[in-house]
């Protein structure tokens, strides 16, 4: 791991912005103030900083200002709690947890959600079998119920269905919102809707002055109509929450749920060649750029994690990758969870088409590139090295496995 100092843009944009609630936090501390009587005061123990020997210097260049600043805005402050204690409705979310987590587009409907509940309503998260979320309360989630059991496990959609009309009898949600996504949330919200008698508002990117406004004509055209009780929202159709933590409170459901024999038998995951999965598709991207020099041993590293292969524009003009490799606003706009870029400096470009992944991991020689200031975790050396270290750490981690399920 690496010292690097990492700029924070959302808190620079905070304590840029003084009607934000945490704009006063962000402030510096005041060092210098003028007096009642027109002198100015000076606080001799706030001005100055530890240097490395433990020694106090004071920097009168008049750059420590900032870097006062700088410190000031990545301390940690608690967002305001938002709490309904008695809500008059609620706005039901049944997010995709893909992989047990809350993706981008989980999080961008329960933006929406928010929006919808206002002031009296509660935004009341419906989450099946065990997750790996533990930001729900900064997401937006006032109430969170976790339906659990072997009969939700795996493609179960009849089951969900089930579970969801018990949910629906119980707390009468004034609105439904589920992603229209192909990670379940789409066919789960029409097979719902159906089950309701409800005909829902699909592919809605938008909801203002009570209308619902989806994407129509081969997403030519778009097409308003009321808002509806059962909403399937595209991706970015709201800001996602990020200036307010709230509750999160678990509920049970009081009714024992009708259950009934499922028609549908899960065979479990069927193994894809990532190579074969379209790039905007991807949910892992493993690509490479300038930096690398040894293309056997970075096909070989994608191979052994199993994830899709991408490219910068570089390699491909170089001849390394083919055209549609290609990762940026030049090449191929991509949502992976995780986009690990293996020596990519990080053009303008590159860091447009990435802008909508979850995870981004960067291996790089150089500290100071914009790939780096992006990556949600950096690793600087020689990607050869790293890549083989990489190898060697998911051939150990399969044969523990293997041995743990013998």
């Amino acid at each position: 791991m690496s010292d690097i100092i990492r700029r924070d843009p959302r808190a620079e944009w905070i304590a840029r912005n003084r009607l934000h609630p945490l704009h006063a936090a962000m402030q510096p501390a005041q060092h210098s103030w003028m007096g009642p009587n027109g002198v100015i005061r000076k606080n001799l123990h706030g001005i100055g900083f530890i240097g490395p020997n433990g020694i106090k210097r004071i920097d009168r260049s008049g750059a420590q200002q900032g870097g006062a600043v700088k410190r000031s805005a990545t301390v940690e402050v608690q967002l305001p709690l938002h709490q309904v204690p008695a809500p008059a409705f609620y706005i039901s979310v049944v997010p995709d947890m893909v992989g047990g987590r809350l993706s981008s587009h989980d999080r961008d409907l329960l933006g929406l959600a928010h929006q919808l509940a206002g002031s009296d309503g509660a935004v009341l998260a419906v989450v099946f079998g065990e997750h790996k979320e533990s930001a729900f309360a900064t997401a937006g989630v006032d109430r969170l119920l976790v339906l659990e059991g072997e009969e939700f496990s795996g493609y179960a959609p009849e089951q969900r269905v089930q579970g969801l009309r018990a949910v629906d009898n119980q707390f009468s949600p004034r609105h439904w919102l589920l992603p229209d996504s192909r990670s379940g949330g789409g066919e789960l919200g029409r097979r719902f809707a159906a089950a309701l008698g409800e005909r829902p508002a699909t592919r809605v990117w938008q909801v203002k002055d009570q209308e619902c406004i989806g994407r129509a004509g081969a997403g030519l055209q778009d097409l308003a109509r009321p808002v509806a009780r059962l909403i399937l929202a595209a991706a970015e159709c709201a800001e996602p929450v990020s200036e307010t933590r709230h509750e999160a409170l678990p509920v049970e459901l009081s009714t024992t749920m009708a259950r009934s024999l499922s028609r549908i038998e899960d065979l479990g995951a069927v193994a894809v060649d990532p190579a074969a999965i379209p790039m905007a598709e991807a949910e892992f991207i493993f690509s490479g750029g300038n930096g690398v020099k040894d293309w056997a041993l970075f096909h070989q590293t994608a191979a052994a994690l199993g994830a899709t292969e991408g490219a910068s524009r570089v390699a491909v003009d170089d001849g390394f990758m083919a055209r549609d490799r290609q990762v940026g606003a030049s090449g191929t706009w991509v949502t992976a969870r995780v986009y690990v870029a293996v020596g990519i400096s990080g053009a303008i470009q590159h860091l447009q088409g990435i802008g909508a992944c979850d995870k981004v991991v960067a291996i790089n020689l150089d500290p100071g590139c914009d790939m780096i200031k992006r990556a949600d975790l950096s690793v600087i050396g020689e990607s050869a090295e790293i890549l083989q270290a990489l190898i060697a750490a998911v051939a150990a981690y399969r044969n523990e496995a293997k041995r743990d399920a013998a």
